[in-house]
């Protein structure tokens, strides 16, 4: 495995710290920044609308730089998103801030990922791929932790200045571990990059993402008030049991990589019917200790971890290069903004345990989205597809 794709994991590792740090400041921001809880609660979701539908603008916008000088104009952007809020005066400057942030961390996916993609051989890219989005996971496991102990100890705007400095590092290292590429077989244009989405089958593969990440986010979006409220884990416990969820999701993710290249269709397959199990027994079962924690890390082994194998498809069927990777981003935040809404308008009607009943609602629809890749569809749909599937890796 090149050295670069490790480069990679670190910048994506700074960018997911900076989505996640306002879910674990909230109270130290609503004060600082004279404003009530949910007012940064909208913070959070700022920054999910502005990667979702900002991150493809900007992601063509760079699109005439070659991959390496784009990534250094994403890092510059993402480092001026942090110190404005690190330096925000008031509520509407943090908003800005945190817009300017997820657009850019959007862009920034899809470009790592095509970069990725070019240095590393197509048997291999499903690993490749497991590698920087470890980036995602240390990011949920590390991250999240170390900046809301930094925002406890020294105030929020510390915790902001802290992935300041740890973009600055990642942008470093990637100015010296990175090489230098040109554009993925002459790519670089924009009716190049938009004639791929001709093509009906990527966007059910794309809709299979928004599922399978959906499903995850009806449940990890309110596990908190579900394992204290329902469950009856202290106050003090859910850290130490979202810190076991993240490990679950770093070990799903390196096992998911290595079966990717290979299994794509099957291990999506698996993962989402295992997520309807594990969704469902949750919800049935919440209120008891050790069956409600063995279902949370069943979620942590067969969500988010599918990240890889749903990178591998959409590269397959479409290709790598930035904007597919982008927008393939946008889909996956769609999935997490419909989750965490939809799950919590349930629960004002349905109580705590309905977004997990909605979130095994998701995984069967994202198995439904599979069906027509199945081997009982036909052969030759299957070989259909596989040619596609190999043009698109010469891509």
């Amino acid at each position: 495995m090149p050295r670069a794709v490790y480069v990679l994991a670190l910048g994506v590792f700074a960018m997911v710290t900076s989505e996640f740090v306002v879910a674990g400041l909230m109270p130290q921001m609503a004060d600082g920044l004279d404003v009530g809880i949910p007012d940064i609660g909208y913070l959070i979701t700022a920054f999910a609308v502005a990667m979702a539908f900002g991150g493809p603008f900007l992601t063509v916008a760079v699109l005439k730089l070659r991959p390496k000088p784009a990534l250094t104009a994403l890092f510059a952007i993402f480092l001026a998103g942090n110190v404005l809020a690190a330096t925000a005066s008031d509520y509407a400057v943090m908003v800005v801030a945190r817009v300017v942030t997820g657009v850019a961390s959007q862009a920034f996916f899809g470009v790592a990922l095509s970069i990725c993609a070019q240095l590393t051989r197509p048997e291999v890219r499903g690993r490749s791929v497991a590698v920087v989005l470890n980036g995602l996971m240390l990011g949920t496991l590390l991250g999240l932790p170390l900046s809301t102990l930094i925002g406890e100890h020294l105030g929020w705007r510390a915790a902001f200045w802290a992935i300041a400095a740890l973009t600055v590092v990642a942008a470093l290292c990637t100015a010296a571990g990175v090489p230098s590429l040109e554009h993925a077989d002459g790519g670089g244009g924009l009716r190049q990059e938009l004639g791929v989405f001709r093509n009906p089958r990527l966007w059910r593969v794309l809709s299979t993402s928004t599922c399978v990440i959906g499903a995850t986010f009806c449940a990890f979006s309110y596990l908190n008030p579900i394992l204290t409220e329902v469950t009856g884990f202290a106050p003090g416990t859910v850290p130490l049991l979202l810190v076991a969820y993240g490990a679950a999701t770093v070990i799903g993710n390196y096992v998911v990589g290595r079966l990717a290249d290979r299994y794509a269709v099957p291990v999506l397959l698996c993962g989402l019917v295992l997520n309807v199990l594990f969704l469902a027994g949750f919800a049935l079962l919440a209120h008891r200790a050790t069956p409600a924690v063995v279902f949370m890390l069943g979620i942590g082994l067969v969500g988010v971890t599918m990240n890889p194998v749903m990178v591998t498809r959409v590269q397959r069927t479409g290709n790598a290069r930035p904007l597919v990777n982008t927008i393939h981003s946008s889909f996956i935040t769609l999935g997490i903004i419909i989750g965490s809404s939809l799950g919590g308008l349930t629960i004002d009607r349905f109580g705590l345990r309905s977004p997990l009943w909605l979130g095994a609602v998701m995984a069967v629809a994202g198995v439904a989205t599979l069906l027509p890749d199945l081997p009982l569809r036909g052969r030759s749909r299957r070989i259909r597809d596989e040619t596609q599937e190999k043009q698109a890796i010469r891509a």
